[in-house]
């Protein structure tokens, strides 16, 4: 049977909410009263008494930032459980309710009517979604336990290049897209290059939160908030972005980058990061943290000869890790350079050669990245063998010959 938990420090509102539901909904209420909310979920459910709520409501008192905070760790911790949060008249403060992961929010001048259509509508759905969950509706095993999601999994993608120009982003974002196909909801895409990072534009997203707000705000301490500040693409995967001010990128710093790597390894399966070119503090803290990385290069002297010189430096500060492809990007046989001279140059082979494509600038300026676009495109289907080889399913390569050039 269903159970309510109203939590609020105003009596009166304790009883127009009986006056409204009991009688009418089956199922027992009861009312926490205080205007303080704790930091987890696991020490609002150890208010209640018995069973494990299936809808919990924030009533009027409570601080409302604290509560859209709590809001959307209960979305990730505790889905089973359902949450209303009751707000003024306000509709920027019921979007970002929604956004945060309450099922519904209901106006705290709200008549018994609407009260009892939205939490019937909420009730309904959170007895179909307690029906997809495993084990009935609870990941734990006690009815108030709650187990840290954490990923021995993870792999932290560094796409990197000495020089701009090369396609580094197009690489990233089609990789991510690739990626979130195998993993859905499993992969996030990191904009590392942080004053002039594409990946908004590249993925056409117009986000509410940004990098900054990622490694400055009430995220930095709980990996499961920072999820909210996530911006969904379509393609089922995650992206976080670079600010709209460049100037908002010296608010970034590399210990900040470390720590923010740290919590999304934590939580996605795949965490795919497009660096700013060259080898900056944040590109460096990127690679110190990383499973794998990817350098991209053009069919161009300058741009190999860079690659060699970064591959070296890096060989040196020992941060190459043991996964390792090369990639040349738009390559095309009329340029005067061959595989084999770019092999000679940087001393190790060439895992992927992405063809120059028209179809690529097109889907680029759309902001769809190739393999949605025109996924029979040829530079698509080498952009697809690059995701294959991130599979679980995917042998993996020997990748010595890479390492032992690179000291």
């Amino acid at each position: 049977m269903s159970r309510l938990l109203l939590v609020t420090g105003d009596p009166e509102y304790d009883a127009r909410f009986r006056k409204a539901v009991e009688g009418r909904l089956p199922g027992e209420i009861q009312t926490v009263f205080s205007t303080s909310l704790p930091a987890t979920p696991d020490e609002l459910l150890g208010r209640s008494v018995g069973e494990l709520p299936t809808v919990i409501v924030l009533g009027p008192g409570v601080d409302l930032h604290v509560a859209l905070r709590l809001g959307g760790i209960f979305d990730i911790q505790r889905p089973e459980v359902s949450l209303i949060l009751v707000v003024p008249a306000d509709m920027s403060l019921a979007v970002a309710a929604l956004r945060a992961g309450f099922r519904d929010v209901l106006d705290q001048d709200a008549d018994a009517d609407e009260m009892l259509g939205t939490l019937s509508r909420v009730l309904d759905t959170a007895a179909s979604r307690r029906r997809t969950l495993p084990q009935g509706g609870s990941f734990g095993a006690g009815p108030h336990e709650v187990v840290a999601p954490h990923r021995d999994d993870s792999r932290v993608i560094v796409v990197t290049s000495p020089k701009g120009g090369v396609g580094k982003t197009t690489v990233a974002t089609n990789l991510a897209v690739g990626l979130g196909a195998l993993a859905p909801m499993n992969t996030v895409i990191v904009d590392l290059d942080v004053q002039f990072g594409d990946v908004a534009a590249a993925l056409r997203l117009a986000p509410e939160h940004s990098l900054t707000d990622a490694v400055t705000g009430p995220a930095v301490d709980d990996a499961l908030v920072l999820k909210t500040f996530l911006t969904v693409h379509p393609a089922s995967i995650y992206a976080l972005c670079t600010p709209a001010n460049p100037a908002e990128g010296d608010l970034v710093g590399a210990a900040q980058i470390t720590h923010l790597i740290d919590q999304l390894s934590s939580q996605f399966q795949y965490v795919v990061i497009d660096t700013a070119p060259g080898m900056g503090e944040h590109a460096l803290a990127a690679l110190e943290a990383a499973t794998d990385v990817i350098f991209v290069t053009g069919m161009d002297v300058p741009g190999v000869r860079g690659l060699r010189k970064e591959m070296d430096l890096l060989g040196e500060m020992a941060l190459v890790p043991e996964n390792v492809s090369v990639l040349v990007n738009a390559a095309d046989r009329n340029t005067g350079l061959s595989v084999r001279d770019i092999e000679a140059t940087i001393r190790t082979t060439v895992d992927h050669m992405v063809p120059r494509s028209r179809m690529a600038a097109y889907a680029t300026n759309r902001g769809v990245p190739l393999i949605l676009h025109a996924p029979r495109d040829k530079a698509a289907r080498q952009l697809k063998s690059l995701v294959d080889t991130f599979s679980p399913n995917h042998p993996t390569a020997k990748r010595g010959m890479h390492r032992k050039a690179m000291v």
